[in-house]
Order: C-alpha cells, then sequence, then structure tokens
C-alpha cells in the first residue's frame, strides 16, 4: 500500500472521527429546558472586589458565605456540582482560602450529622485529568464523601481538530497522578504529558450549582462562581431560592452522574418523590423559575433578546461574550429600539498572565459600531465573572438570565456542561431590585467615582482587523479556551 493510500485513509479516518464527535448524539438529560415554576424564598446574591481611589480595595463575599452557611446548617442533604475547585492562585495577592473552606465545611458538618448525605461533583481539570491528587477530593473522600470527576468523553468535541487525533492516539493510555514529570499549572505535584494532552479537548462541567436542605425544605443555589482561591476577588452573581425548580436541578444533577456512570439513592429518592415540602416556602418574592441547561441557556437568551421592543431596557454583564446569533440578536434588537448596554471583561488578564482581549474586545467593536453602548469592568488582577443578562420592558416583569454560562459557542451549544436559571419577577421585587443594582452600579461608577467600578470603552478599544478574524477563527473552530 503507497504512502498516499495510508495518508489518505488517516485524513479521512480523523475527519470521520471528528465529525461523529462533534454532533454524535448528546447524552440523556443534557439540555434540560425546564418549565417555568413558581420562584419561593428567592435572594440575589453578590460577590465583589471594590477599588478605591487611595490604593485600597475591599470585597463582598455574599456568595461563599451564603454557601458555607447553607452546609454549615444541613441535616439531610447536600449537593455541590463545581467547576474550579483547587488552591492554585497568583502569589502577589491575597485570596480567600475558598478550595480549603469548602472542603472543611463539608467534613466538619459530615462528622457532625453522620446520616448527612453529601453528594459532590467537580471537573477533571482539578487534577489535570488524573495526572495528579487533589488534596481536597481526597480529603473529601478519606471523610467518606464520595467525589464524582465528571466523565467528559461522551460530551461532543468543542476542538475536534485535536480531540480527532487525541480520541484515535491517546484517550487508551489513561493517567497516572504518580507518574508525572512536568510542572502543573493547578498545583505542586507534576503532572504526566497526557494531562496536557487531555486538555486542549476544552471541554468542561462548567456547571456551580448547590442544593442543601434547609429546614423542613430543600434550596438550591445557582451562581458564576468558583470555589477557586485565585477567583475569590472575581465579581459574580447567584440566586438561591426554595420551591418546585429545585427538582428540576436535582433531575440535571441526576443526569450528571449518570454520565459518569454512578448514582446516588438519596438523590434518586429526592428526584422520585418530587421533592416532597418544597413547595411550602414564603413567596416574599412572587414570580417564576425555570432551569435551563445547555443548549436550552441559549433558546432562553434569544428569546429574551428577540423580546425587547422600542423602549426596553436590556443590560448584559458578562465575562466572556462571543456567540454569533447573540451578537446578531443584539444588534437587531438595538435596530428595533431596545436600550442596550453592555458591560464586559476586557480579557486582559487571567490568574497573573496577561491575554490578548480577545474575544471581548472584537465583539465590543461590532457592538459600539453599531450604536450600542459598552463599558469594561475595572479589574485589576481578578475578572468580571458574572454573567447576567436583565429585560426590563416598559410593562410588565423584569426578565433574568444567570449562572455559570458564559455567551460563547462552547457553553452555548451542548459542548460544556452549563447550568442557569431563568427568572421573571414583579420590576418592584427585591430579586428584581439587587439584580438591577447589581448591574447599575457597576455601569454608574466610572472614573471619578469611589470606587471605579467601570471603564469607557474606548479605554481598551481594539480595531484590529487581524484579531477580529483570529477571534471569528476561534469561535467557529473551537479552537480556543473560551
Amino acid at each position: 500500500m503507497s504512502l498516499k493510500v495510508v495518508f489518505a485513509l488517516i485524513v479521512l479516518t480523523l475527519v470521520g472521527v471528528g465529525f461523529y464527535h462533534a454532533y454524535k448524539p448528546l447524552p440523556h438529560g443534557i439540555s434540560h429546558n425546564g418549565d417555568a415554576l413558581p420562584l419561593n424564598d428567592a435572594l440575589i446574591l453578590v460577590d465583589a472586589t471594590y477599588h478605591h481611589n487611595d490604593g485600597s480595595e475591599t470585597r463582598d463575599h455574599e456568595i461563599f458565605d451564603e454557601i458555607l452557611r447553607l452546609i454549615g446548617q444541613a441535616k439531610s442533604f447536600v449537593l455541590i456540582d463545581m467547576f474550579l475547585f483547587n488552591s492554585s492562585s497568583p502569589a502577589d495577592v491575597e485570596h480567600r482560602p475558598l478550595s480549603q473552606q469548602l472542603t472543611e465545611a463539608l467534613v466538619s458538618r459530615k462528622a457532625e450529622q453522620p446520616e448527612l448525605e453529601v453528594v459532590v461533583i467537580s471537573d477533571p481539570l482539578n487534577t489535570l485529568y488524573g495526572g495528579s491528587v487533589s488534596p481536597w477530593f481526597q480529603a473529601l473522600r478519606q471523610a467518606g464523601i464520595p467525589v464524582t470527576e465528571t466523565n467528559l468523553q461522551p460530551l461532543r468535541d468543542s476542538n475536534p481538530a485535536w480531540s480527532a487525533i487525541w480520541r484515535l492516539c491517546c484517550q487508551w493510555f489513561g493517567n497516572n497522578p504518580e507518574g508525572g514529570w512536568l510542572p502543573n499549572a493547578l498545583g505542586e505535584q507534576p503532572v504526566t504529558i497526557r494531562s496536557y494532552l487531555a486538555l486542549p479537548n476544552f471541554k468542561a462541567n462548567h456547571r456551580k450549582v448547590l442544593v442543601a436542605d434547609e429546614g423542613e425544605t430543600l434550596r438550591a443555589l445557582i451562581t458564576s462562581a468558583n470555589p477557586h482561591d485565585g477567583s475569590s476577588r472575581h465579581s459574580n452573581i447567584a440566586i438561591s431560592f426554595t420551591g418546585p425548580a429545585v427538582t428540576d436541578v436535582l433531575k440535571s444533577e441526576q443526569a450528571m452522574l449518570a454520565l459518569s456512570g454512578q448514582s446516588n439513592p438519596a438523590l434518586d429518592r429526592l428526584v422520585s418523590e418530587a421533592g416532597i415540602g418544597q413547595a411550602t416556602g414564603q413567596h416574599n418574592n412572587a414570580g417564576k423559575i425555570a432551569v435551563k441547561t445547555e443548549s436550552a441557556i441559549l433558546d432562553s437568551a434569544l428569546r429574551m433578546i428577540s423580546g425587547a421592543q422600542s423602549g426596553s431596557q436590556l443590560d448584559l454583564a458578562f465575562f466572556y461574550l462571543s456567540h454569533r446569533d447573540i451578537v446578531a440578536a443584539l444588534i437587531d434588537a438595538h435596530k428595533r429600539g431596545a436600550k442596550l448596554r453592555v458591560l464586559l471583561d476586557a480579557n486582559n488578564e487571567a490568574f497573573g498572565h496577561q491575554k490578548s482581549g480577545i474575544p471581548n474586545r472584537q465583539v465590543a467593536l461590532e457592538l459600539h459600531n453599531a450604536g450600542i453602548p459598552v463599558r469594561w469592568c475595572n479589574t485589576l488582577g481578578e475578572q468580571c465573572h458574572s454573567k447576567l443578562l436583565t429585560l426590563r420592558p416598559l410593562a410588565g416583569p423584569t426578565e433574568l438570565l444567570l449562572g455559570s454560562a458564559n455567551f460563547t459557542r462552547r457553553n452555548l451549544d451542548d459542548l460544556n456542561l452549563e447550568t442557569d436559571v431563568w427568572v421573571s419577577v414583579p420590576s418592584n421585587s427585591e430579586v428584581a431590585t439587587k439584580a438591577v443594582n447589581f448591574f447599575e452600579r457597576q455601569w454608574q461608577s466610572g472614573p471619578g467615582s469611589d470606587p471605579v467600578m467601570s471603564l469607557p470603552y474606548e479605554h481598551w478599544a481594539d480595531d484590529s482587523t487581524l484579531r477580529y478574524w483570529r477571534y471569528r477563527l476561534m469561535e467557529a473552530t473551537g479552537l480556543s479556551t473560551f
């Protein structure tokens, strides 16, 4: 057989593998599109870092304070599904030890309440895909708390140009946490080359979810925040709630365990009982909520944006904004007369490493040229990590979409695992007021304010044609980390 024939067969095989794994059927339970259900006992929580004119900074940590409180009072059930769960952080800035605090809270509560059922799910990035040992996962397991590192292989491939090669050559070798010899980007323990060969697959369980019993009911918390030391200065937003929608959260997490070939009797029982007692909470924030995962988040976002008519106020606060359908929908809404404001991270720095500004500065250029106001979060090493879409029509309820999902192809096209919630509440409710104020304070606190929370578009504007088309190529092919 000639070398040309062999080469052609290899290329055809790679193309076939890449095509199949980019479009194969989704695992059961992925892309959950929950119904609108009563919203009970809802609270908006925010984390933020404030930079003052005298050079000092202060921080709000409502989200993880509430997570630790909920764990500390739980008596029967806790479920945690969190993407980044490790202690890596830049050495030159003090960070809150979130991974240690979360681990200690779970271990301590399990010791106090031996009958407490704890479910922990996370992403294999925290062990660099099996190439190292997580001290936090190890401590949890030693305390009798099982930890599931999500099996990502059944998911569609977001970077088929690399994943097709990896699936043929490398996935079969597994990994060895004791055989490392390369530097570890997330810790001190050396890792194998197999860890770095798995990394460019660029897929993740990116969810940030907590469910815990609280009194006679269950409370869920959906957020954009990670229990990761290096992320402890980031701005984030969360919503916690009780009611029947908590069962939808549990169902979506049941599918996460199934993805990895596991189950949990307590979780299965709660789902089968349809959350008995969840509907008894006080309706202090009358409204509706729907749990959305993966591409169901995209559907909800496009519906909200397309519903923004002349005079409606549409606000976005995002770490990454790059999805082409979202960008086109925003420009169309602006042309219809909707009032838009877009607050973005400048993608300037990540955990002590400089970044190129892609994709946000390139998308911001498009939006700015279309006449849509854009501002940048004023960050000094941390990230503007929120994912919040707010629609305020001229009349009627305020709608929110928030959670783990960035507005990117990877986050919205059934490639990553994500959890958001869509919320509809009266415009004068506590939920709407705090969510609107979270955005408004950042937007209005520009240079001359104390603290300075946002900067004008011109501060990080980038009109490079080369970088714009680099963003477009990266978004279309998956050859990117966003």
